[in-house]
């Protein structure tokens, strides 16, 4: 049984969904899938924030997960312009970033990064139903591509997108545009996976279908009305 695209995406029958399986197997007719990574393939925002917080603290600088949750979904000089306002415009922005990093890389080479929940099964049910799939990602494109692979799960993506792809970050739609253009493929026809609130502004104003997997903070009111598909995992 296929949903016809004519339906309204409102509709309880895809309103909400149990899992990231669920929530894909609700498009059968779509032919692209867009993920962000972090947060949404991989458990690395409660991680970031963690390393983050024990960076900054040796720099004399406070973290806390009320500041860090603003940051979701952010990069470039958006999310430097929100770290300045919290801690002053002498934040070092870049050493503390890359520093950061540079420890989330070490994790990835060691103990390897967590996957979420029903990652590697969505991964197989949209492969084996010859969707195209891309990884679009604020992170450079070069880590992006480290993560995915010391994971085992590089193979699965027909492109790898990352932040140094594109000028503007989410909520920009940039990077979801770069994503269709490098897998040929319209917004009309592709559905966005997000976690955070920026990113969900950012698969809608590509014009796309928009699951949500919440992780580190649940939607506003505002938001939840721009998802088609929430998970709920609160």
């Amino acid at each position: 049984m296929h949903h016809k695209r004519n339906i309204s995406h409102q509709g309880t029958d895809r309103k909400t969904a149990k899992n990231m399986l669920d929530a894909v197997q609700k498009y059968p007719e779509m032919e692209a899938f867009l993920f962000d990574m972090d947060g949404l393939i991989f458990d690395t925002e409660r991680i970031f924030m963690e390393q983050l917080a024990i960076v900054m603290k040796e720099a004399g600088y406070r973290l806390t997960k009320e500041i860090y949750v603003q940051t979701l979904g952010l990069g470039g000089k958006p999310l430097e312009d929100l770290m300045c306002s919290y801690f002053g415009k002498d934040y070092p922005f870049h050493e503390m970033g890359a520093r950061t990093a540079s420890r989330i890389a070490m994790l990835s080479e060691t103990l390897g990064l967590p996957l979420k929940p029903y990652v590697t099964e969505t991964l197989d049910y949209l492969k084996q139903k010859k969707k195209k799939l891309s990884v679009a990602s604020a992170t450079k494109t070069e880590q992006v591509v480290t993560y995915l692979q010391n994971a085992g799960i590089l193979s699965y993506f027909d492109a790898v997108i990352g932040g140094d792809h594109v000028r503007h970050s989410k909520p920009e739609p940039d990077i979801f545009l770069a994503a269709l253009d490098a897998l040929k493929m319209t917004s009309d026809r592709s559905v966005v996976l997000e976690d955070s609130e920026n990113g969900v502004r950012a698969g809608k104003a590509a014009g796309c279908q928009v699951i949500c997997i919440p992780d580190l903070k649940f939607p506003s009111e505002d938001i939840q009305k721009m998802i088609d598909v929430l998970v709920k995992v609160f």
